[in-house]
């Protein structure tokens, strides 16, 4: 096996960890984080219903900068729809990457905007 293709497979492996223990209710639902190589996106979902309560992504945005300043803009939107949804409190969901840099900024600036995790 490659390189990346173990890498993809750990993080696959983390990601099916997480998500094993991770689950949105309508209480608390699920913010899940996906970064790629360009863009950022961030969902709040209840997984009873199946349904995403609110969203926000850089793709076709305003959000300008490094991929940290990105983050951050996505962390402080998201944190707007979700309180405008009626929703205070949500369960992390870092979908296997590693809890630092881009997924700490946009988590810091969700939690800055009201949301509790």
């Amino acid at each position: 096996m490659n390189t990346n293709a173990h890498k993809l497979f750990n993080r696959f492996l983390r990601k099916r960890r997480i998500r094993s223990r991770v689950m949105g209710t309508p209480e608390r639902p699920r913010l899940t984080v996906t970064i790629s190589n360009r863009q950022i996106s961030a969902q709040v979902i209840d997984d009873t219903k199946h349904k995403t309560l609110a969203s926000s992504t850089t793709n076709k945005s305003a959000a300008k900068g490094t991929m940290t300043e990105r983050a951050t803009w996505v962390g402080t939107d998201i944190g707007k729809k979700a309180k405008k949804a009626g929703v205070n409190n949500v369960t992390f969901d870092r979908n296997g990457k590693q809890y630092h840099g881009r997924v700490a900024a946009l988590a810091d600036a969700a939690r800055k905007e009201g949301l509790e995790f």
